[in-house]
């Protein structure tokens, strides 16, 4: 599962995906210079497996991760290939969601790919670039489709039916997020259709230092214009959070960021906000050998969970032993939570939850 950051030339995407994974994507004043989209393998912070390291002392650590692709920047024009427009669409479009970067600070020693500073205007051009890049997928579909469904072709006639809506909101300048399937069929549909501006959408909001903790008029603007769309905002000051990347020490970045009234570093909140973002949650197993978060879907079952680890374990699955994170915390060990009665067995038909502390038993 992969998040792809988008938005126009010099809002500070480079630099954030520098901050997010340590990756050395270059970083420069001027359009495109991010030719090849960069893939970041980047943790997820999780107070919780620092809690779990403590209490079992393994002899290693592994984090959750997620997959955050730096895309270069769109312009006027990209559904229609100017810039490098097919190239970084066709990047979005293997993504599973996007991280919209606005600009929302003044600064002029950054050249504004448009003149000056308008972070309304800049959403409204990377939405509708998307939007006329699914409205002509949307229409290649309808052709097909119009034809099965004057036979009488069931599957045809709610294809189209759904593909007429889509259509109707897209030229309405609303994206195909907006869109909600009415039935089981429908969200299958939709899924098949792989259309960008059906991905959830996460805004961060690109601020100068003096506005990381409380926005500024920009910030404002923004949230106001997306209130009814279902997407968080987030607050951000890239160049800050590059400053506190470069510091050796965790006390010197706890300093820094103690000075601009911050508890942790914003690329932490966006981290964690992907990464739900992506419909991701967690669960743990935890030994002396190893304390790890693993990554699942939200509404995995138990079996679906053990197949993270080996393919084997889902195949082969018998139970699962869960403890409730909260409680092994609480009891602090494993035995002690056997003996208050928090150690659970779990069959086929388990729904994880987010921090369970998880051993499967399976036979192959």
């Amino acid at each position: 599962m992969k998040a792809g950051i988008v938005g126009l030339p010099n809002v500070g995407k480079s630099t954030l995906f520098n901050c997010l994974s340590n990756a050395k994507a270059q970083s420069a004043n001027f359009p495109f210079c991010t030719i090849e989209p960069n893939i970041g393998v980047v943790n997820v912070p999780d107070s919780r497996i620092e809690k779990l390291e403590e209490l079992v002392k393994p002899e290693r650590v592994q984090m959750a991760t997620v997959d955050i692709v730096d895309i270069a920047g769109l312009v006027k024009g990209a559904s229609k290939g100017e810039g490098l427009g097919n190239q970084f669409l066709g990047n979005i479009r293997e993504c599973n969601a996007i991280i919209h970067v606005l600009r929302c600070f003044d600064n002029d020693n950054i050249v504004h790919v448009d003149g000056n500073v308008n972070p309304i205007r800049d959403k409204e051009t990377i939405d509708i670039e998307l939007q006329l890049k699914d409205l002509e997928n949307v229409e290649k579909r309808l052709e097909k489709v119009n034809r099965a469904a004057k036979t009488g072709n069931k599957e045809a006639q709610t294809e189209k039916a759904l593909l007429d809506r889509i259509r109707e909101t897209l030229l309405q300048a609303k994206s195909a997020r907006t869109v909600t399937p009415q039935n089981n069929d429908e969200e299958v549909l939709m899924e098949s259709f792989q259309l960008i501006t059906a991905k959830p959408v996460l805004y961060v909001c690109n601020v100068d230092e003096n506005s990381a903790v409380n926005g500024n008029a920009y910030v404002d603007q923004i949230r106001e214009l997306v209130k009814d769309e279902d997407a968080e905002v987030i607050i951000l000051s890239v160049g800050a959070e590059a400053d506190i990347t470069e510091l050796e020490s965790y006390e010197e970045r706890q300093v820094f960021l103690e000075d601009m009234g911050l508890t942790e570093p914003g690329a932490s909140v966006l981290i964690r906000a992907a990464y739900k973002l992506l419909k991701q949650q967690t669960y743990f197993t935890a030994g002396v050998k190893e304390v790890r978060a693993w990554t699942i879907n939200v509404g995995s079952t138990a079996p679906q969970a053990a197949g993270v680890i080996h393919t084997d374990f889902e195949k082969g699955f018998i139970r699962a032993e869960v403890i409730a994170y909260e409680d092994f915390v609480h009891y602090r060990s494993e035995a002690k939570c056997k003996e208050a009665g928090k150690f659970k067995v779990e069959g086929k038909e388990y729904i994880v939850k987010d921090g369970d502390v998880m051993h499967f038993r399976f036979n192959v």
